[in-house]
């Protein structure tokens, strides 16, 4: 019997052997941290769909920080649940609001030792749940909401963000937001464009960890789940508008929609591992199905083999203390 020369089967021989001739690597600095702040809590508030995961308090998310730069995380994604929500969303806007003051106790915490990044969007501030703000027909007016989002990119930008994370999915969203930055003196400051944004079904858990008060669905706005195309058309926009990163959300059900980014894309991609995509594998795992830490590092590195340059998951501080014990 003969044999072909080439066998791959020799290149995974031993765990050394596997290492050595991998493809694709996980690394800390690629992983950044989604972090919630909720305003008034005395004592860290945990989100039962995301167990392990917990709604902060300042001195908490401020651990949770530092801890990521021990760790060596690239970077904390921010969001805010203020104790009070009205139609306009006014208090993403309050210089001592939940979100602006967390950025500004990161930055204190933390300095420039890990990239501050923010969420620019409405959702988490209005009392309608809503990415921005409603006309008269209960539609989401596009241009209205733009002007809010400006206002608050220079807010977050004032309070030390690094990067702005504009994830309402209005049209125009990036240009708008980079030429208030600039306006204001804020020319450093990054974009990271949630280019293509999915309406999906795995946000439901994420919901829970803001406190959502939707009612309804965001079809209108965000991406729909049949379309692949559309997706390069949406990425090319927000770059010709001045995006320095962008964004596939989800990563799970959208690897296709990833690879076809990175492929064409200048500028970092970044994917974001949901909290419907957390809460599946935590659940398996509580279950005995899966081998956890096995299943969080194949997922992980499933997005980066994609093509994401950049992985936002609630697992990232847990994973950069895997990937630092091997």
């Amino acid at each position: 019997m003969s044999f072909p020369t080439h066998r791959p089967r020799r290149l995974r021989t031993t765990p050394a052997m596997r290492r050595l001739t991998a493809e694709h690597r996980l690394s800390a600095a690629d992983l950044i941290l989604p972090a919630f702040i909720r305003e008034g809590l005395s004592e860290p508030n945990p989100i039962a769909s995301m167990p392990g995961v917990q709604q902060h308090t300042t001195e908490t998310l401020k651990r949770a920080a530092a801890e990521a730069v021990q760790l060596g995380v690239g970077g904390i994604m921010l969001f805010g649940v203020p104790a009070e929500r009205d139609a306009l969303g006014t208090a993403s806007l309050d210089p001592e609001g939940v979100l602006n003051k967390a950025i500004r106790d990161v930055k204190a915490e933390v300095g420039d030792e890990l990239v501050i990044m923010s969420d620019v969007c409405l959702d988490e501030f209005t009392d309608h749940g809503h990415c921005g703000v409603l006309d008269a027909h209960g539609y989401v007016d596009n241009d209205a909401t733009l002007e809010i989002y400006g206002q608050m990119a220079v807010a977050q930008a004032e309070a030390g963000a690094h990067v702005l994370g504009p994830s309402g999915m209005m049209d125009g969203q990036v240009a708008v937001i980079r030429q208030a930055l600039e306006d204001a003196g804020h020319a450093n400051t990054a974009v990271v464009a949630y280019a293509a944004k999915y309406a999906s079904a795995f946000y439901g858990p994420f919901r829970e960890a803001v406190d959502s008060q939707l009612t309804g669905d965001r079809r209108t706005y965000q991406m729909d789940a049949a379309n692949r195309r559309e997706a390069i058309l949406e990425v090319e926009l927000d770059l010709e508008e001045g995006a320095d990163m962008v964004m596939v959300k989800p990563a799970m059900s959208y690897l296709d929609i990833l690879a076809d980014v990175a492929a064409m894309s200048p500028v970092p991609v970044a994917a974001y591992q949901i909290s419907g995509e957390y809460s599946m594998i935590e659940a398996a795992a509580a279950n005995g199905w899966i081998d956890r830490r096995a299943a969080i590092t194949e997922s992980v590195l499933g997005i980066k083999r994609a093509g994401a340059n950049l992985v936002l998951t609630y697992w990232a501080s847990e994973l950069a203390g895997w990937l630092k014990e091997s």
